[in-house]
């Protein structure tokens, strides 16, 4: 074998080995990038913090998607008004808050009961192409759905149980259900379909109303009770 043909073995091996290393990197960072929450954790997030409204600006001092305050958003290298920025950027912010403190800035991290993964508090800076997998990145919010007739009265019989008891933080089509026909007893919802903290009020006040377990859940006994029950004080 001549010196000419080792060498250019020799620079093929070093190369080849370049490009492992290189795909090697890639794939730790992808697997880091993996491990951050769910896109469906997110989800619930932003609907109990704000019913998923990026531009929502209620005069609490808590702004947009999230509801960061301006301390906390500008700690995260955020500019202006949460409310006033685009989806991506409101996103990129809130992965950013979740590495350097965890689901501990939001109240409603501890309602839903989510958990922190390796990458809470690993104070490991995001990229904007991490956080896009958030959901609302260039997106604006979806529209509520828009209320309709509450389901019939007693006199029309009761909509059949869906065989789910419902808890804090559940969203489906037979909560909206549920809430509109609460509209009849003055409580307003516009009919989301996801369980929080107005829905648990009247939960617990048609229980309490009833006499049922004051469990906070919503069962077969407390969906009768929303039909041919007593109507809450």
């Amino acid at each position: 074998m001549t010196n000419r043909v080792r060498t250019a073995r020799r620079a093929a091996t070093r190369a080849l080995l370049l490009v492992v290393a290189v795909l090697g990197l890639e794939l730790v960072v992808t697997g880091a990038a993996s491990a951050d929450p769910s896109s469906t954790s997110w989800i619930k997030l932003r609907m109990c913090e704000s019913s998923g409204r990026y531009s929502i600006n209620t005069g609490n001092g808590y702004y947009g998607a999230y509801q960061f305050d301006l301390p906390t958003w500008r700690s995260v290298g955020g500019g202006g008004r949460p409310d006033q920025a685009s989806p991506r950027e409101q996103d990129y912010r809130a992965l950013y808050l979740y590495r350097m403190r965890g689901w501990q800035p939001w109240e409603c991290g501890g309602k839903l009961g989510l958990s922190g993964d390796h990458d809470a508090r690993s104070k490991r800076v995001p990229s904007y192409d991490e956080s896009a997998y958030i959901g609302g990145t260039g997106l604006p919010a979806p529209p509520a759905p828009k209320p309709g007739p509450a389901p019939a009265p007693p006199s029309g019989g009761i909509p059949d149980w869906p065989g789910l008891v419902y808890a804090y933080g559940d969203c489906a089509p037979a909560l909206r259900t549920f809430q509109l026909r609460m509209n009849a007893f003055g409580y307003g919802f516009s009919g989301t379909g996801c369980y929080y903290d107005k829905t648990r009020t009247a939960v617990l006040d048609l229980q309490k109303a009833n006499s049922i377990n004051d469990s906070g859940r919503l069962g077969p006994k407390t969906w009768k009770a929303a039909w041919e029950g007593k109507a809450p004080r």
